[in-house]
């Protein structure tokens, strides 16, 4: 995301440009297309030019005119004019469906856990076994599982042709590593049925094992130190794994089948299991020889514009190993091959990661489009086979050919960089200076990326210093929330919050967005902008404000860098009219609601306010506020009701699962049904003759300033119906 006003601040490989008009009060959409084989990129110019960049990444293939790589659009409303623009493309293109037409994966709704930071690449089942356990049994168990990259059969080509490579640090060593077999590595297959289901089973020490890792890390790091100096090192001892598993003589190997099947016997709740992998198979492709697919190992080039975008350890080594890729021809078998087998163990989706890797790769396989063409092609047909059509993350994915071409039935991605616990560059102002940009990044993707997919922010870790930071943006995000908790190491109090007692969570029905005041801003170092996101609910709005301020892109530099003098206090304003209720046909009626019952959740205060009315709001760096926003309905002549939700979670508002008002002569009455538990809050101009909570008269609290407070059981994840009788 870049803010500005000169096309010579634009920076490279932009994917749309949004402009304001004020003069004519209205916005302006340039959106570069895909065109034949081609796909164009914004670059910027010199002298305020802006450039558009049309390119096939293929030096065979060329050409010299063109009649549709960009598309115009204007319009009045922003957030309308992308809707608009996107359906006109989406016709023009006929290559891909909007979000609006597609059913996103199960685990939308759900709270899940991830293993990638807990283990990184030394993920095992006895790990992985006791992270959900250590969810489950604590009260909040995870209803899906992704099983990070760590778990395929990949090597080096250097290493032997079909064993497992020992060198798998962390370091970018998998990025050189491709794969040999489509099933699970040595350290999965040797799973035996019911090892954890025993009361001898395995134990973990995440301690000890982070111990390990890091005598992992320095081995490798002394071994590429005597490498480069000596070009020896075979004075060093051997790099290995980490594993816990004994097998048993006499057993068969159960491998991931056995492992998913002993899971979901052990922890009910759990639905689903997702695995990584990249798009050309594994971070280098496939390892030619070793299957029965025609793999080639091919040279991988950056085009011009994407080598001059950021500096990424990832395009790094993938230059540096090029990509063992499978003939075009074949990229469904590739999927077909793959996803079949995970299906028949019971892994139900997978995360798509590395999705960029295509165009370094197309110079011998017509450009870049048609090279795309040929795998997403692959990648959906197997999707719609072998995963029910949705049980899919992609990841890596932020290049419009991607968008233009493989979203016909992919339905969800993430939006923004990796969480990063701490900055792997160096971290200048402790554990927290990237965690704004993180959420500027998802917010402002999801404007054009939230027309194709179910923007997803992606997990973070609960002990984190910026947790709860995190938490309270993926509580009103409108996607999934998932952790990559470390084992055991967990903030329950904050996941209070956000998830429930049956791994289910409040989520809103929008994807969150920038407020329409904060699209022409830099919430990141203009020292002086709030980032406010707004999001739907059934019956209400929201809004999220965040103090990202601090750090954020460094043109000359090439990556993200700290702006201290901007990590402070910073002041603004909230209002009802921060909501864009026009988004979704069921709240387009509160725009000429008159009052507001509003509820600011960490400050624990309730206030009424007209729709146009500016509430003030100061917040400290990396700190947030959610306003739950709830129109205020006149009962009668004196009686005003507005319900807000359940105060004890950050989307309020979330919980309110049905609402009908209704009165008989002077008696009025407000029909309820409320998901989840805790302190139901709401506003009520006069007090409530009784309420009815599941049949039975509850005692409730009320004060003269309108505030009725009642509190709502856990009844194993049934809706409570909540009966409020006032005159």
């Amino acid at each position: 995301m870049w803010i500005g006003s000169n096309g010579s601040d634009l920076q490279m490989e932009t994917q749309l440009i949004l402009v304001e008009v004020p003069e004519l009060n209205s916005y302006a959409l340039i959106l570069p297309l895909i065109e034949g084989s081609f796909r164009s990129a914004i670059h910027p110019g010199t002298d305020g030019d802006v450039i558009l960049c049309v390119e096939s990444g293929s030096t065979k293939v060329k050409a010299n005119s063109f009649s549709s790589c960009v598309y115009f659009h204007i319009g009045d409303n922003p957030f309308d004019l992308m809707n608009d623009a996107f359906a006109a493309v989406r016709v023009h293109l006929g290559t891909f469906r909007l979000l609006e037409e597609k059913t996103p994966p199960r685990i939308i709704d759900k709270f899940g856990w991830c293993s990638w930071d807990a283990f990184y690449l030394t993920v095992e089942p006895v790990g992985l076994w006791h992270g959900v356990q250590s969810l489950a049994e604590n009260g909040f168990p995870p209803r899906f599982l992704i099983i990070d990259d760590g778990w395929q059969s990949i090597n080096m080509d250097h290493e032997a042709l079909l064993e497992d490579s020992k060198d798998l640090t962390g370091l970018g060593s998998q990025m050189l590593c491709r794969l040999y077999q489509f099933k699970e590595n040595e350290k999965f297959a040797k799973y035996q049925a019911g090892t954890m289901l025993k009361p001898n089973a395995p134990k973990f020490d995440q301690e000890k094992h982070d111990k390990m890792f890091k005598d992992m890390v320095a081995l490798a790091m002394k071994n590429k130190a005597l490498k480069e100096e000596t070009g020896d090192d075979s004075s060093l001892p051997e790099a290995s794994i980490i594993e816990y598993l004994k097998e048993e003589e006499g057993l068969e190997r159960g491998g991931l089948k056995a492992l998913v099947s002993d899971l979901k016997a052990k922890f009910p709740c759990l639905e689903d299991v997702f695995v990584w992998h990249a798009l050309c198979g594994a971070w280098g492709g496939v390892r030619p020889g070793t299957t029965q697919l025609d793999a080639k190992l091919t040279r991988a080039k950056l085009a011009d514009g994407l080598e001059k975008t950021m500096n990424d350890l990832a395009v790094v080594m993938i230059v540096k190993g090029g990509i063992g890729l499978v003939h075009p021809n074949q990229a469904a078998e590739l999927y077909e091959t793959m996803h079949s087998y995970l299906a028949d163990v019971g892994i139900s989706g997978v995360k798509v990661d590395v999705i960029h890797a295509l165009e370094y790769v197309a110079e011998d396989h017509g450009g870049r489009v048609q090279l795309a063409k040929a795998y997403y092609d692959g990648l959906s047909q197997s999707l719609k086979k072998n995963f029910g059509g949705s049980g899919l993350i992609v990841s890596m994915e932020q290049c419009n050919d991607f968008f233009f071409l493989a979203t016909k039935q992919i339905s969800m991605g993430r939006v923004g960089d990796d969480f990063w616990y701490e900055d792997p560059n160096g971290d200048p102002m402790g554990v927290y200076w990237l965690q704004g940009v993180h959420m500027i990044h998802c917010s402002y993707n999801s404007i054009w990326q939230g027309q194709f997919l179910q923007p997803d922010w992606d997990m973070f870790q609960t002990d984190h210093f910026c947790a709860e930071f995190h938490a309270g943006s993926r509580a009103i995000c409108g996607g999934p929330v998932y952790v990559s908790d470390k084992v055991g190491c967990h903030n329950f109090n904050l996941l209070k919050k956000l998830v429930l007692p049956d791994g289910t969570i409040l989520r809103c029905q929008h994807y969150a967005l920038p407020t329409r005041d904060c699209l022409f801003k830099n919430p990141l170092f203009d020292g002086k902008t709030l980032l406010k996101i707004w999001n739907l609910n059934k019956f209400g709005g929201v809004v999220g404000v965040f103090n990202c301020q601090g750090a954020g892109w460094s043109p000359k530099g090439h990556k993200c860098k700290a702006y201290p003098q901007c990590y402070k206090s910073m002041a603004g304003n909230v209002s009802p009219d921060d909501v864009e209720w026009e988004q979704k046909a069921s709240t387009a009626e509160f725009r000429g609601t008159q009052q507001f019952a509003v509820y600011l959740n960490k400050s624990d205060h309730l206030l009424l306010v007209k729709s146009n009315e500016k509430i003030s709001i100061t917040l400290q760096p990396s700190s947030f506020e959610i306003f739950t926003i709830s129109p205020v309905h006149k009962l009668n002549e004196k009686a005003k009701f507005a319900p807000i939700g359940l105060e004890n979670m950050f989307n309020s508002g979330g919980a309110i699962e049905f609402l009908e008002y209704g009165c008989s002569g002077s008696l009025c009455s407000v029909k309820i049904k409320v998901k989840g538990a805790g302190m139901f809050l709401a506003y009520s101009s006069g007090k409530p003759i009784e309420i009815i909570l599941n049949g039975k008269k509850v005692e409730f609290e009320w004060t003269s300033n309108g505030i009725l407070r009642f509190e709502v059981p856990w009844i194993d994840g049934v809706l409570s119906d909540a009966l409020i009788s006032i005159t």
